[in-house]
């Protein structure tokens, strides 16, 4: 990516003509869409992209009318020529029969083959697109070059596109093919009809399985039951301003709500012994390959969990579970995520802080999306259901009796209102909801927070309680294994080593964790081990570390 192209929107792009004015109402869709609004297209020759559009139309409660199956490649990668005859042509088609969209037919077709139309509007509240529908149209040099492309910088002189990029265009005039379209609904919290009736808001059902993919209308669902909760690993890469800027934002935004944020600054990208237990919001960049904690074996996110890494090739696959970023996201249960097929340029890549700014206000996925999106007919792809509203269930419901988070889920929703109280100058409340809290927890989070905050304020003896009340249960959890290694580093910090070699002797009999853990963790168990005179685990220990293989 180049993050240095400050000026990038207002380069010449693909064409962007205004809509003509008819002079009858033209059709709008609604600015939040509901399940009446959605079109779902599926791959009329993929058993399992078809059941995968009957079940989103089951549980969304979409009616079978909206639903559309084309005979489709079975590739991720298609031609030009494939997407034209295979794809947009009959869409077109059936939209039109359908007046989903407006289209005036217009004389003559553009160097692809595609039918010149002047679009009047759309209803569409959201196309979902499902596993099994291509996901990339190639590259094609011969209609490059018979396209007039002077005034567009080299970098964007490429008509390779994601599918889904090329879709959100169904209501926009026929254009070249080389380049990218600005989007009308780029940072606009309220768009004018006029800006809606040119953008066909796209989100993608896919992931490296089938039943990943179903897994994502599921997790939506029932996050929006209970409400998105857990903590928040926000990982600035140091590797450019822009980039930086928008996660440090998106961190502020989320403490400001009182969520618990792990903020990393450091160039590396999350290690693998970062706490990452109850994840329900990651966003980071700037890695070419999935890493840091959440490649650790069983590794999952909460349910209905977000998440984005910024990389140009993010998305360049969905069908490999350990490639790029996008599908191991998935594979590993984030309900919704963004990316791209091709290289991008950073500006035009999914703004996060803007994105988590609109969730935030409980709007819906699709909504979201494109008003964090500067361009359309290019690079980016959503995955996710473009109905689902991660915030729309707020703290209050999630504390109350009626609440049907886990007992996991609800000891972070409680530590976030006693944040929350904290904030507010409530302290004596506070303290009395961080004990209940800490008592019906099941890991070592809450208090492991609250002895955080002891020993910040230097109060060591007032640390020690909470760490000792710590529920220690999570055995082959492989998310809350930083989160044990803290706990015993602390209890040593807090001046009980003895207490803290138990702990490390129960983390280090896991047998699952790599080597890089084990590395992290034996010099810490031996340093506890020497601290409380335990010389038999101590020596134990250090045969282990010097038989361990070199790290990287």
């Amino acid at each position: 990516m180049f993050p240095g192209l400050l000026r990038l929107l207002s380069a010449v792009g693909r064409s962007a003509p205004l809509i003509l004015t008819a002079l009858f109402a033209a059709p709008v869709p609604p600015v939040a869409p509901s399940p009446a609004d959605v079109v779902v297209l599926a791959n009329a020759r993929d058993p399992e992209s078809l059941a995968l559009a009957h079940h989103y139309l089951a549980v969304r409660g979409v009616p079978a009318a909206n639903l559309v199956a084309l005979a489709l490649s079975a590739e991720e990668t298609i031609s030009r020529a494939q997407f034209t005859t295979e794809l947009w042509e009959p869409l077109n088609d059936w939209l039109r029969a359908g007046r989903w969209v407006d289209l005036l037919p217009m004389a003559g077709r553009d160097v692809a083959g595609r039918r010149r139309y002047a679009p009047q509007g759309h209803r569409i509240g959201a196309l979902v697109v499902c596993r099994g529908v291509p996901l990339k149209v190639g590259p094609d040099d011969a209609l490059l070059a018979a396209e007039a492309t002077p005034k567009l910088r080299p970098e964007f002189r490429t008509n390779q596109a994601s599918v889904d990029a090329e879709l959100s265009l169904l209501a926009w005039p026929v254009d070249p093919l080389a380049g990218f379209t600005p989007n009308p609904l780029f940072n606009r919290d309220r768009p004018a009809p006029a800006e809606l009736q040119r953008v066909v808001r796209v989100s993608r059902l896919d992931g490296p399985s089938a039943k990943s993919a179903r897994a994502l209308v599921d997790s939506a669902l029932a996050a929006e039951r209970h409400g998105l909760a857990g903590r928040a690993l926000i990982d600035l890469a140091q590797r450019g301003t822009l980039g930086d800027s928008w996660l440090a934002t998106a961190a502020g935004e989320l403490a400001a709500r009182d969520f618990e944020v792990l903020r990393d600054e450091a160039p590396p990208t999350f290690p693998a012994t970062a706490r990452a237990e109850a994840t329900a919001v990651y966003f980071g960049w700037y890695s070419g390959t999935f890493d840091g904690p959440f490649r650790l074996p069983g590794f999952r996110f909460v349910p209905g969990a977000i998440a984005l890494h910024i990389h140009s090739y993010s998305a360049a696959t969905l069908r490999d579970p350990e490639k790029g970023w996008i599908a191991p996201l998935v594979a590993r249960g984030v309900a919704a995520t963004v990316g791209n097929v091709y290289e991008p340029y950073l500006e035009l890549t999914h703004r996060p802080d803007l994105l988590l700014r609109q969730l935030l206000t409980g709007v819906t996925w699709a909504e979201a999306v494109f008003q964090a999106l500067p361009a359309l007919g290019w690079q980016a792809v959503a995955i996710g259901d473009p109905l689902y509203r991660p915030f729309a269930t707020g703290l209050e419901a999630q504390l109350g009796e009626s609440s049907v988070l886990s007992p996991e889920l609800r000891s972070h929703a409680r530590l976030r209102r006693v944040r929350e109280l904290f904030r507010l100058g409530l302290s004596a409340a506070a303290e009395r909801l961080l004990e209940r809290a800490c008592d019906e927890a099941t890991d070592a989070s809450v208090a492991v927070w609250a002895a955080h905050r002891e020993l910040a304020a230097g109060r060591v003896a007032a640390a020690l309680p909470w760490l000792l009340a710590a529920p220690t249960s999570g055995a082959g959890d492989a998310a809350s294994w930083a989160l044990r290694a803290e706990h015993a580093g602390m209890l040593s910090a807090a001046g009980r080593p003895d207490v803290a070699v138990l702990r490390w002797a129960t983390l280090l009999s896991e047998p699952l964790p790599p080597l890089a853990l084990r590395r992290a963790w034996l010099p810490r168990a031996i340093e506890a081990a020497t601290a409380a005179g335990e010389v038999g685990p101590a020596e134990r220990w250090r045969s282990e570390l010097a038989a361990l293989p070199p790290g990287d």
